[in-house]
């Protein structure tokens, strides 16, 4: 096996972002982009002998082209094997289990999660270390610094895989194994659901409706849903994965998942339950007849009916949320005695809790939910959930979510994304908040008096790590509290995230739409953000 040192000059963007490298499949496809940043990877590991590599990805454009070359540098870098998803297809919870399940050094998944693809849409890649989770600061932050200087990069001269048939391919002392990427996966939720009480649900004229949004999860529904639960061929839609997304944006929400949306709101004839996962499968939406259950809900909701489920009837060690996420999930830990942290966005935050035996279940308020049985968010899992929940209380979505409220009282929540702002003009907003820190505590808007106000820091309790600037926190004497955050998803320009909290303990209010229970707070992060005057937006682009 012939290895070829290739010599390259640097790029200064390619600097991780929450969950690996995303730019538009343009940048990757310049010369030594993607080669670049791999090389980095590598060179930020001491890769032992025998090592195996899990690789796959979401099966948007340029997936195949740059596994074949993925594959070829993992060669000429010493790992023993590499797992690739049959077509290149593997979703990222079920990276996070093959890779605990083989016990393999780590895994690459190549995905922009709910970005959108095509050839001009976005093209991603994140390296996730041995215990399934993502690479922390600590590597992504060396990873970066190695891309700055990088000289030269090594690829074995070696022929494409057939990556659509089953087998292992030999190049000396060198494997390639394509393996069915969806059969470990369904299995494990056969572990950790009842299948046979969802399928009584499902034969008793329950209606659902899953909508894979033409993204990985496609061809996981199908074993799962149709094989195995033997729900109706009807209950599934757009669950034929493409390099496009079918034209669409797959990101599981209120706006882009809008077909979905329409035929749980129809009236009547809606199904009884529906759901939505995003372009790797790790987001999760899930919606009742006309009903949204928010994603901070839906994790306050799953952690307190874990003990119905049979992976869980146990209990749960602890929960864990992003700091974004709403303190609904807080409420339910409160009166379970169990542990609640708060972290940063990020499911590799969660990895050192989830290892060390602290919290069972977390989530993030990005549609984003999972447990300890893989490393990262999992947004069929949260679907099979959901549905042996309701297979075992046989109420309605609505039903279930507003008898919650009335146990642990509602935290009014919503988020408004203004997506693809100028760079000058988010960091502008953000920097006019920071210089009104010293004045805004006492300070009273709309009935609400500011308590205090930060830039979230966290140490990790388990290894001492420190990250800070993680998103700005406007805290009121009541318990509501506004954040100002900027994604780290996006490709263009920057996403300004405002998150608006509330909360709510008479049930005679729980009626309320979100936007209208937290009108007043949207106008005081108006006003203390001057968002408007320096965006020029109007509106947001997203509202969840």
């Amino acid at each position: 096996m012939k290895i070829n040192q290739v010599s390259t000059a640097s790029f200064l963007d390619q600097k991780p972002g929450t969950s690996g490298l995303r730019k538009k499949v343009t940048v990757f496809q310049q010369a030594h982009y993607l080669e670049n940043f791999v090389q980095s990877i590598f060179d930020s590991l001491t890769i032992p002998a025998g090592a195996i590599l899990v690789l796959g990805g979401d099966g948007r454009y340029y997936n195949s082209v740059a596994i074949q070359t993925i594959i070829k540098m993992a060669a000429a870098n010493g790992f023993a094997k590499v797992m690739v998803g049959q077509g290149g297809i593997l979703s990222t919870p079920a990276a996070s289990h093959v890779i605990r399940l083989y016990k393999t050094f780590g895994g690459l998944i190549l995905s922009a999660s709910h970005n959108p693809g095509g050839k001009d849409g976005d093209f991603g890649i994140k390296y996730n270390v041995s215990n399934g989770s993502p690479a922390s600061e600590t590597i992504t932050e060396a990873v970066f610094a190695l891309s700055k200087k990088i000289t030269t990069y090594k690829i074995a001269d070696l022929p494409d895989v057939d990556l659509n048939v089953l087998g292992e391919t030999q190049f000396d002392e060198f494997n390639v194994s394509v393996f069915n990427p969806v059969m470990d996966y369904a299995d494990l939720m056969a572990t950790l659901f009842d299948f046979e009480a969802i399928k009584s649900l499902l034969a008793s004229g329950f209606k659902m409706k899953f909508d894979g949004m033409h993204a990985v999860t496609g061809p996981y529904a199908k074993e799962i849903f149709l094989n195995r639960l033997q729900a109706s061929a009807d209950a599934l839609m757009n669950c034929d994965p493409s390099e496009d997304f079918g034209g669409g944006h797959p990101d599981p929400n209120l706006t882009y998942a809008e077909d979905l949306v329409k035929i749980m709101y129809a009236g009547a004839q809606s199904p009884d339950f529906g759901a939505a996962s995003d372009g790797d499968g790790d987001r999760n939406m899930i919606l009742g007849k006309g009903f949204f259950v928010t994603p901070s809900d839906s994790l306050a909701l799953i952690a307190a009916n874990a003990k119905l489920v049979q992976g869980y009837e146990g209990g749960i060690a602890g929960v864990a949320r992003s700091m974004p996420t709403s303190g609904a999930v807080d409420r339910v830990a409160e009166q379970l005695g169990i542990p609640c942290f708060e972290t940063p966005t990020g499911w590799k935050f969660f990895g050192n809790l989830m290892d060390a035996g602290k919290v069972t279940i977390c989530g993030e308020e990005s549609f984003g939910t999972s447990s300890s049985h893989v490393r990262e968010k999992d947004g069929l899992w949260a679907v099979l959930f959901w549905l042996n929940i309701l297979a075992i209380k046989r109420q309605s979505v609505d039903q279930i979510v507003k008898r919650h409220w009335v146990q642990f009282g509602r935290n009014v929540y919503s988020r408004h994304d203004y997506e693809a702002i100028p760079n000058d003009a988010a960091n502008s907003v953000i920097a006019h908040i920071h210089s009104r820190f010293a004045t805004l505590p006492n300070q009273v808007f709309g009935g609400h008096i500011v308590k205090s106000c930060d830039d979230f820091s966290y140490t990790d309790p388990i290894d001492g790590s420190e990250s800070t600037k993680q998103g700005i926190r406007i805290l009121f004497t009541d318990g509501s509290r506004i954040v100002f955050r900027l994604s780290g998803t996006g490709t263009e320009g920057a996403t300004l995230r405002v998150y608006l909290e509330a909360f709510e303990p008479d049930s005679a209010n729980h009626h309320l739409d979100a936007q209208v229970a937290l009108s007043v707070m949207i106008e005081i992060a108006l006003q203390i953000s001057e968002l408007k005057a320096r965006t020029g937006r109007n509106t947001p682009t997203v509202i969840t």
